[in-house]
């Protein structure tokens, strides 16, 4: 571990460079890779090629040589690996041992290749035919009395077509039980969002990172989680865009970037990233932003007006006054308490606000994941539309995305509310009445699997029994239902818990081959920004007995739906152009000619009301939003108790773990540790490397530890902890959500330490 002057666990050098380069080759040596995935790296993110199955930042019309990060090829190289996981491997291991085993040993046995079947007699899935699959599958689902206890979920990484075919496959069936990979992570974004602007995603595209002059940045963690945004900061931050960043933790992304593309890998050189960095306590971002609110309203008044922009403020917002009293009100006192940052620090923040003629706010999940991280998220928007930084260019809000599609999935029709999809045009194309009811989403799914009501769960990808919280109640509850299915690439640990009948069936890659009926397919997806891509997989399939998304799909459809002849699985299957000319007739104004649109460089751009300044919200204005507290946290503070942040590593992209290297925080082979600063550390009578137990304090009467972590010195702010997602997940209850829109509120977990 490397070590600060004062003991902090540390990385001495920026984001990218030859530690960038050092981490890709050791996850190619762990994977066996063949020279084939050069071909897939060359093509990532460029017109024509592949889309990478990483993060969802955006793909540029005129993309670099290498348009790839350090993660999105080991995503890559992880996809295409030699390693198999073959029906010799699990006759040799039952389940009940692989439970035993680490997250990384589970996806270390390699590229699912056969469909497989639970046997519960021998603890072991067996290999079976895809037609005994889906047989079974469709009888057990046939037989199922209330269609609203079975759901099908999505990981964020399935393409739009077969996102469209699977919600359609639920509505079909009978319910809206279509939680996703949103619920976890940005659905508190798309819930704010809608009732502040009228949309749920991001105003900005690329283009207005080229003419801002400010960028604020709350809670996303670039260097890990979308890399290939840095060489826009760094393109900004060189012309004199200042970039002010909020973040319990200090992280490489946020300070420096050495370009690998560059003359930089010679000289040693780097680009600053941050003008600021603000080391704001975990849930004090409502606070700190109202307190540079606060200072805009005193400058505006000092100077007599000319800041804020009443003109766009009476023309295009509702609550200004509301929220303007709320401002005026606060007490300096308790924002400095609630933000954990100095006065000083903020109006420092806040005069580059006001200097800025353009301002852009970003934020990840360190905003969403809380249980007011709604307001976390409308207080962004509030900064924003001070200055009428909303819907003109260079300006806007700009959340970052995980999962490569996730945005997309809820575009076609992932989405447990129906209220966000067009239920009316789906009857009139397929002639059925589609179902009205609300659905499950990932929190009240995990309820339904406790109290014994889901009685089927299907996965489309994903590890969702490992990404959801309170596992030691969810986990056995699990083996109750009567089906599970699991559609997936590789072996995780929420293949290891098996309804009555269980099957897990391995699917072709987005990088790999798919040819159908009608020739080689394409697939899309759309980005962050609200950009649609083709991507044209041409690796060799891992295995001559895996099917594509698609195929597998309407296998599930055909087995277990009446027969509609207006739903054509079949020619589906055999030409994805069809199904995206489905989506252009349930979403026209949207995907216009989207089968004449695909590969135009830089994607096409969906639209967005409001960055026209159009704002379908209830009063048809945005809103100003007037923040109940100070505290996103939804709990309070009390002697012993610590706001616990779950972090991913630079070796892992969500469940995924490629490695135990986290070296951009200087932490190698281990992920059980405790971050803690050496001052809380002092305070507790802890000493560094000690083995300690985190224990939950919900209040709640549920026990909930987590066992044999290494004390970690790690420089954050005081009463804050820090330490690994999934391996943390057991200390969050769930019932610790956003209260609007219930995404698990994994960045300020209530815990103590216990020795």
């Amino acid at each position: 571990m490397a070590k600060a002057k004062d003991g902090t666990a540390t990385y001495p050098g920026p984001v990218g460079g030859w530690g960038s380069l050092r981490g890709m080759a050791e996850t190619w040596a762990r994977e066996k890779d063949g020279p084939e995935v050069l071909s897939t790296l060359m093509r990532l993110n460029k017109p024509n090629g592949v889309m990478c199955a990483s993060c969802a930042w955006t793909k540029p019309a005129h993309p670099q040589l290498f348009e790839f990060c350090e993660n999105g090829a080991k995503a890559h190289l992880w996809e295409q690996t030699r390693l198999r996981a073959t029906p010799d491997f699990f006759a040799r291991h039952t389940l009940t041992e692989l439970k035993s085993w680490s997250d990384h040993d589970l996806e270390q046995a390699g590229r699912l290749t056969h469909p497989m079947r639970y046997h519960r007699a021998s603890d072991r899935y067996v290999e079976c035919s895809w037609d005994e699959a889906f047989e079974a599958i469709g009888r057990r689902l046939k037989a199922i009395h209330d269609p609203r206890s079975v759901v099908f979920y999505a990981s964020g990484r399935a393409s739009l077509e077969t996102s469209y075919a699977w919600a359609l496959m639920a509505r079909l069936y009978g319910n809206n039980n279509l939680p996703d990979s949103s619920n976890m992570c940005h659905e508190t974004t798309s819930v704010a969002l809608k009732a502040t602007i009228g949309v749920g995603v991001g105003t900005c595209l690329l283009e207005d990172f080229e003419h801002c002059d400010a960028i604020f940045f709350f809670g996303q963690n670039t260097g890990v989680n979308s890399p290939r945004f840095l060489h826009t900061l760094a393109h900004a931050r060189k012309r004199g865009c200042q970039i002010v960043t909020f973040n319990p933790i200090v992280e490489k992304g946020g300070v420096a970037f050495r370009n690998p593309q560059s003359i930089q890998m010679v000289t040693g050189g780097s680009m600053p990233i941050s003008t600021q960095y603000h080391q704001v306590k975990a849930g004090g971002d409502i606070a700190a932003i109202l307190g540079m609110c606060k200072h805009v309203f005193a400058e505006d008044e000092r100077r007599g007006g000319g800041i804020i922009d009443r003109a766009f403020i009476a023309g295009h917002t509702h609550g200004f006054d509301a929220f303007a009293e709320k401002v005026t009100t606060v007490t300096w006192e308790e924002i400095e308490a609630e933000s954990g940052l100095p006065r000083a620090a903020i109006v420092e923040a806040a005069e580059v606000y006001i200097a800025a003629e353009r301002s852009i706010g970003i934020w990840g999940m360190g905003l969403t994941q809380h249980v007011r991280g709604f307001e976390n998220i409308a207080s962004v928007v509030n900064l924003m539309l001070l200055k009428g930084n909303m819907g003109r260019l260079g300006a806007g809000v700009s959340p970052v995305r995980g999962h490569s599609n996730v945005q997309g999935q809820r575009t076609v029709g992932i989405a447990e509310n129906p209220a966000l999809v067009p239920l009316d045009r789906l009857a009139e194309l397929y002639g059925f009445d589609p179902p009205r009811e609300h659905g499950l989403g990932t929190v009240e799914t995990c309820r339904g699997v406790i109290a014994g009501t889901v009685k089927a769960f299907l996965g489309l990808g994903g590890n969702f029994l490992r990404a959801v919280p309170d596992q030691s109640l969810v986990e056995p509850a699990w083996e109750g239902m009567d089906l599970t299915v699991q559609v997936a690439t590789r072996l995780n640990r929420g293949q290891l818990f098996c309804g009555e009948d269980a099957f897990l069936l391995p699917c072709i890659a987005r990088s790999e081959s798919d040819v159908q009926a009608s020739g080689p397919q394409v697939v899309t997806m759309e980005d962050s920004l609200s950009c649609v891509h083709g991507s044209f997989g041409k690796a060799t399939p891992a295995s001559e007995h895996i099917r594509s998304e698609m195929a597998i799909v309407a296998g599930i459809a055909k087995a277990s739906l009446a027969p509609n002849p207006r739903v054509p699985w079949d020619e589906w299957v055999g030409d994805y152009g069809k199904v995206r000319d489905a989506i252009e007739a349930t979403y026209p104004a949207m995907f216009k000619d989207f089968n004449q649109r695909l590969f135009i460089p830089g994607g096409f751009f969906k639209g967005n009301a409001a960055r026209d300044r159009v704002w379908n919200t209830k009063s048809g204005k945005a809103e100003f939003t007037t923040p109940e507290t100070l505290n996103a946290t939804g709990f309070r503070d009390a002697p012993g108790r610590y706001r616990l942040l779950t972090l991913r590593s630079n070796d892992q992209f969500n469940t995924t773990i490629y490695g135990y290297s986290d070296r951009l925080r200087g932490i190698e082979g281990t992920r059980e540790v405790l971050l803690i600063n050496p001052e809380d550390m002092a305070r507790a009578g802890l000493s560094a490397g000690q083995k300690v137990a985190l224990v939950s304090d919900a209040e709640d009467q549920v026990e909930r530890v987590v066992e044999g972590l290494a004390v970690t010195p790690f420089r954050l702010p005081d009463d804050c902890v820090a330490g690994y997602y999934p391996e943390l997940n057991p200390l969050i209850p769930l019932a610790h959500h956003d209260h609007a829109s219930m995404t698990p509120a994994a960045k300020s977990v209530p815990v103590k330490i216990r020795a």
